[in-house]
């Protein structure tokens, strides 16, 4: 048995697990910072992410004129997350995020060495409920790997670095406690029968939430969404799978809205998978025709991203089968095509200017390529007859109709053939409003027309649920502390971060704004490095 002791144990060496050890060894306490993953994946799914942080009321936004504050930001939280009438910590920690996301999470990151990309972007405007009311999104330039690579440092520079003891490759599986109080942890080393026991004064749970085991999410399914899907493809941490939520509930803890989960709609299979079922979460295009599984557009009201993405899930899971094709042209897709996080946005990534604007002004010809030679999910055809036959060998059971699809996209562009004056389509109204924001100007197509010969080939994309992020779990007060069902604090247990649904088991309500996740572990992990 290995043995180890420190007056605070961090079980989890993401981004709210690597601030809380910051706050820790800033107050001179010893620190056993331990996860189950291998050491260069330090930071965790963060270190995974493009890197959008949430902020109302920040210079960058005043630099464009865009008027903002925490009053206005907590106004369009509340009408996002639909808190209900028990749903007393979520509440409390939204208002606590909004309130001093800016000083402790902004401030403190800038101060530290992290730069934000010159201007925010607008997503989850809201569709039926009201979102984001202005642009909000803020990047990290160099995405969430350079957040991961920048925290990281700061924590293995701090002076007395010698109070911090790393072990990686060590899965906590129980709590110890002691007179009623959790003092220490037990589990396994990966890949290997040795056991280990920790000792501490007090126990920081840090280790994500449940959406890396698909069961789990399957089993915990918001009622908006009907019956989960048959295919789930996992863009979670592959350690997200709830092992420290089932050890905190064993000692009474209170877990709080796991159905309130951060899912999207427009996943992919990844050709290089580093787990079961791995996904890659597209930014679908704006301009492309979203489809059901026969290749009939999705309607009445057509699916567009970046307004609601709680409402696309649902929208899908509403089909005969949970899966949809999005139909669109190299055009559209090199200017409007993305995949979430660090690892398919080089350019950005690796904090390279010219590479950036290249790519804007010329469409990403190297994303391009990767996906329609490397991902299954996709396909390419000169001719509208073909790409269906393509479409139909991918599923291979004849389901795509080469009239549904045909008739969707002869009517889409006989509507833009009309003019601007004429757009009575959702998806026309939507696409020119947003290209009002410079941010979505840069990269949305001005009326695009699907079957437009000058702009092919034709491209279809498969696209699944993709699983991604737990925004319920451990109940924590505004100390980050652990509370059981009758609402009192578990002595030495606290939890940051996705465990605690980003704060008090689900602080985001039914829907996130985009950011808060990032941020809600940043500034999880550092109340919780305080308290402890």
């Amino acid at each position: 048995m290995l043995r180890y002791k420190a007056d605070v144990i961090v079980i989890g060496a993401g981004i709210s697990g690597v601030t809380a050890a910051i706050e820790l060894l800033e107050r001179g306490r010893s620190v056993l910072l331990l996860d189950r993953d291998v050491e260069q994946n330090m930071g965790a799914l963060a270190k995974e992410s493009f890197g959008g942080i949430w902020f109302a009321g920040t210079p960058l936004q005043k630099r464009y004129g865009i008027r903002d504050g925490v009053e206005q930001g907590l106004r369009d939280w509340h009408a996002f997350a639909e808190f209900g009438p028990d749903d007393h910590w979520p509440r409390a920690w939204a208002e606590a995020y909004v309130q001093r996301a800016n000083a402790e999470i902004f401030d403190w990151l800038r101060a530290i060495g992290v730069q934000f990309m010159p201007m925010p972007l607008w997503v989850e405007r809201g569709l039926h409920t009201p979102g984001n009311s202005v642009p909000r999104w803020h990047i990290v330039w160099g995405t969430g790997h350079e957040l991961a690579v920048v925290t990281n440092r700061h924590l293995l520079s701090r002076p007395n670095r010698d109070k911090l003891e790393l072990r990686f490759g060590h899965r906590v599986e129980s709590l110890i406690t002691t007179n009623g109080r959790v003092t220490g942890c037990r589990g396994g080393l990966e890949g290997s029968t040795q056991e280990f026991e920790a000792h501490a004064e007090s126990v920081i749970i840090a280790s994500g939430g449940i959406n890396g085991d698909i069961e789990r999410v399957k089993s915990h399914w918001h009622a908006d969404w009907g019956r989960p899907p048959e295919t789930i493809l996992n863009g979670s941490h592959k350690y997200a799978d709830g092992r420290l939520h089932d050890a905190a509930s064993a000692l009474g803890a209170n877990i709080t809205h796991l159905d309130w989960q951060w899912n999207y709609a427009a996943g992919v299979h990844h050709w290089q998978p580093r787990k079961p079922a791995h996904g890659l979460s597209l930014v679908p295009p704006k301009s492309a025709l979203w489809l059901n599984w026969r290749g009939e557009r999705i309607g009445p009201m057509p699916l567009v991203t970046g307004y609601d993405t709680h409402d696309l899930v649902a929208q899908i899971c509403r089909q005969e089968r949970a899966y949809s094709w999005q139909l669109l042209n190299k055009r559209i897709a090199l200017k409007e095509l993305a995949i979430s996080g660090g690892e398919f946005n080089p350019a950005f990534r690796e904090k390279k200017r010219l590479a950036v604007a290249r790519d804007m002004l010329r469409g990403n010809h190297w994303l391009y390529e990767q996906v329609t030679q490397n991902c299954p999910d996709f396909v390419v055809a000169e001719t509208l007859p073909d790409l269906v036959d393509r479409m139909n060998g991918l599923v291979g059971d004849g389901s795509v109709s080469l009239d549904a699809v045909a008739d969707a996209a002869a009517r889409y562009d006989a509507l833009i053939d009309l003019g601007p004056r004429f757009h009575n389509d959702d998806q026309l109204r939507r696409i020119e409003f947003a290209r009002r924001w410079m941010g979505d100007r840069l990269r949305t197509c001005k009326s695009q027309k699907i079957l437009d010969p000058q702009a092919g080939p034709l491209v279809a994309i498969r696209e699944f649920i993709i699983s991604r992020k737990s925004m319920g779990g451990l109940q924590t007060d505004l100390s980050s502390r652990v509370l059981d069902g009758g609402g009192q604090p578990i002595p030495g247990l606290y939890a940051a971060g996705e465990s605690a649904g980003f704060g008090g088991g689900g602080m985001n309500g039914k829907r996130g704004l985009e950011g808060t996740f990032l941020g809600g572990c940043l500034l999880g992990g550092r109340i919780a490095g305080r308290e402890a």
